[in-house]
């Protein structure tokens, strides 16, 4: 095979990735050997392990201990819709709002613990570093699998000693941000996402049920009312299996 001018490794990777999405190696599919692939490309053994670590990292191929490489699926990324937060009928988070529909199948669970803030969740808030904070942990379920997390950060000085100061739990348990925040009198009028794209970390790859070095898309949400940061979250979302889709009506 003639190569030109792309290190060797990422001409076989570009061979062996478009074999995997063209469907001439499906899913479940093993892998061609290190050996195997030194002997059809021409190249050294070097350039075939560099070649099957590419598309490791791209999520194309997952090893499987004692057994091999093996082409992972691929599903067709599904539409995670962001299209608004409802101040009348509960002002509940764009994913409850979809879970609101009979044929949903979405679940979540969480737990919610007092905190110090750090630096960056100080700044997000706008308020002192190492000021209380309540911390609750999400992880989101789509028909049973997981499919996204999200870790919010509500100020102390806000809902402390309040019938609101657990998210999950009291009479507005899991009532989502604005109402919570309205039977406390804060009127939430304002609410920020911004996007941005990372490799998982561990973690977050672990409860995702992904492999290491899979990207993932994070949307840093921010609630304001009259100016103040009530609640600021990171929610993280598996790029290979979701996209996210913005609805924005003009005013």
């Amino acid at each position: 095979m003639t190569f030109g001018e792309q290190p060797a490794y990422l001409r076989v990777a570009g061979d062996l990735r478009k074999k995997i999405v063209d469907g001439s190696l499906p899913p479940h599919t093993r892998l061609p050997s290190q050996a195997r692939i030194r002997k059809d490309y021409g190249v050294s053994d070097t350039v075939a392990l560099e070649a099957r670590k590419v598309l490791m990292a791209e999520g194309l191929v997952e090893g499987r201990s004692g057994s091999g490489t093996y082409v992972r699926d691929r599903p067709s990324p599904r539409r995670l819709a962001r299209a608004g937060y409802l101040s009348a009928g509960g002002g509940s988070t764009p994913f409850r709002q979809e879970q609101a529909d009979s044929a949903a199948q979405g679940s979540w669970d969480s737990r919610s613990a007092q905190e110090e803030a750090d630096e960056t969740v100080a700044g997000r808030l706008g308020i002192e570093f190492g000021d209380r904070v309540m911390c609750t942990r999400y992880v989101f379920r789509d028909a049973g699998r997981p499919m996204m997390l999200s870790t919010s950060w509500e100020p102390l000085t806000v809902t402390g000693r309040t019938p609101v100061m657990l998210p999950e739990e009291g009479p507005l348990g899991g009532s989502g941000v604005v109402e919570r925040m309205a039977a406390i009198d804060v009127v939430v009028d304002n609410v920020s996402e911004d996007v941005s794209a990372r490799p998982g970390l561990a973690e977050e790859l672990l409860a995702l049920g992904g492999v290491p070095g899979h990207v993932v898309m994070v949307i840093q949400r921010t609630y304001y009312a009259s100016g103040r940061a009530v609640e600021t979250a990171d929610i993280v979302v598996p790029a290979d299996r979701y996209r996210v889709a913005y609805h924005l009506p003009v005013k």
